[in-house]
């Protein structure tokens, strides 16, 4: 297998059709190509992806919550191509995101998976994630979500 060649940059409104063969191909319960724009307009600032020579290899999404007291980030969305995964994508594009939620401010990272999802929670024990709660039927499924956190060390 070739060492990836990858960079990571704020998405454009241009790689939408890939993100959106990306969703589909990652996910039984994909975001459509409506929600991945609206958040691409949201939260331009914290809307990852990941190309290797051109090719989209995976995405992230982001978005900053403020609850009044505490900044925060929100991952809302990650999805690699099925031939990048297991090559470190998901984590740099992660690292990305962490790194630009500290710019701008927040003291943590939230995120949400499926409790039945073992290896999307381990991938996020192994970047400095714990479980913190779970939600009951957070998923269109009605399956539950386990909420991950990530506070930052200043």
């Amino acid at each position: 297998m070739m060492p990836l060649q990858f960079t990571i940059h704020r998405a454009q409104p241009v790689d939408i059709p890939q993100i959106v063969a990306i969703e589909r191909a990652a996910f039984v319960d994909p975001w459509d190509e409506r929600t991945i724009r609206e958040a691409l307009a949201f939260y331009p600032e914290t809307f990852f992806v990941a190309r290797n020579s051109g090719d989209l290899a995976g995405f992230v999404a982001g978005g900053l919550e403020d609850t009044g007291e505490e900044l925060y980030g929100h991952i809302m969305n990650l999805a690699v191509a099925p031939e990048y995964r297991r090559r470190g994508v998901g984590q740099h594009l992660i690292r990305r995101l962490e790194q630009e939620y500290a710019i701008l401010g927040a003291s943590g990272v939230q995120l949400e998976v499926r409790v039945t999802n073992t290896g999307a929670q381990e991938f996020y024990r192994r970047l400095g994630y714990q479980e913190v709660f779970q939600i009951a039927a957070y998923y269109a499924n009605e399956e539950d979500a386990l909420v991950m956190m990530k506070w930052f060390r200043f």
